[in-house]
């Protein structure tokens, strides 16, 4: 009877430990969600308040962007990575050029402007924007090579519009007359000059001398120019250093640099307008004119001095000379 008691006592006070235990799991996991309930409505209330904008300039196009986003999305200053590797704001920007940088908000779009708007290539780039080619060193396979991609580049650009060769070379020789190119160097720039289907405008200054001088007479008609001070000179082709060929050797390049002179005065007959016989003698020696004296050989069609145009429309006719000094002329003279 004992032992029943005792059992059933036992079997009371384990029943009631389990529900004082189960209201106490209650009653914590009720704060739990109480507290979980604050928090989040408190970190929402955070997120909702407005962010104080101090007054700011309007046309500035950095601040008004961080304006913007601190009124619709607040969130986006509160929440920033601590170690992130974009500098404080900038990944608000989908691009850069909102930054108000000097170099973006010039105007020039192009390099043929004054000013462009991302630091300028090298000076022979911006002379090819603008459709000038320039030969300033003598006619050398690296110098022939880039006049030709020049020329072709040029065309693929625009067929129609003019290429502006400019010229100052000594041609396939050095100023002293060594030999320092092949004569088909001359000829392959003309060459390619004679396949484009754009206008050429040639311009010499300085010099253009031999070869130089036949891509000057090959511009297009009426398109030959040359500065006042420059001079032109043709001569006939030069044998390279030939010390250690043999004999036979010689004889071949002799022949062939009788070839190429042949070439040279049918092409400058051409182009200048001269007999063969004409354009031969003049090269038996080296053959030195100044502007005046090329435009007369037929080498140009103009001279380039400014204001020069109107001085020549000043002077009076030569008849009108001899009236003005009294000098009659006679039938027959």
């Amino acid at each position: 009877m004992a032992s029943s008691l005792s059992s059933a006592s036992t079997s009371s006070s384990s029943s009631h430990s389990l529900r004082r235990t189960t209201t106490t799991t209650t009653r914590i996991r009720r704060d739990l969600r109480r507290t979980t309930t604050t928090t989040l409505c408190a970190m929402n209330t955070q997120n909702n308040s407005k962010i104080p904008i101090p007054p700011f300039n309007p046309n500035d196009p950095f601040l008004s962007k961080l304006a913007s986003v601190a009124a619709n999305s607040p969130e986006t200053f509160l929440n920033k990575p601590v170690d992130s590797d974009t500098p404080p704001y900038l990944d608000l920007f989908e691009s850069p050029q909102l930054m108000a940088t000097p170099a973006q908000v010039e105007r020039s779009v192009s390099y043929n402007e004054h000013r462009p708007r991302r630091p300028p290539p090298d000076l022979p780039s911006l002379l090819l924007h603008g459709r000038i080619v320039y030969i300033g060193m003598p006619l050398v396979p690296a110098v022939t090579e880039l006049i030709v991609a020049e020329l072709m580049y040029l065309q693929w650009m625009d067929p129609k519009e003019p290429i502006f060769l400019y010229i100052n070379s000594t041609g396939t020789t050095r100023d002293d007359g060594e030999t320092v190119g092949m004569e088909s160097e001359g000829f392959a720039i003309y060459d390619a000059m004679m396949q484009l289907k754009n206008e050429i405008h040639t311009v010499a200054v300085g010099a253009a001398i031999g070869q130089a001088c036949l891509l000057l007479a090959a511009g297009s008609k009426g398109k030959r120019f040359m500065m006042p001070h420059a001079k032109a000179m043709i001569q006939q082709p030069r044998v390279p250093s030939s010390g250690l060929m043999p004999a036979s050797d010689v004889l071949i390049r002799a022949k062939e640099v009788i070839t190429n002179r042949d070439v040279l005065v049918k092409l400058l007959s051409k182009h200048t307008g001269n007999s063969v016989e004409t354009i031969a003698n003049a090269m038996k020696r080296p053959f030195y004119m100044d502007a005046s004296r090329a435009k007369d050989f037929g080498v140009i069609d103009r001279i380039l001095w400014r204001g020069q145009e109107k001085i020549m429309s000043d002077v009076a006719a030569p008849e009108e000379w001899d009236k003005g000094a009294g000098i009659k002329v006679v039938d027959g003279m």
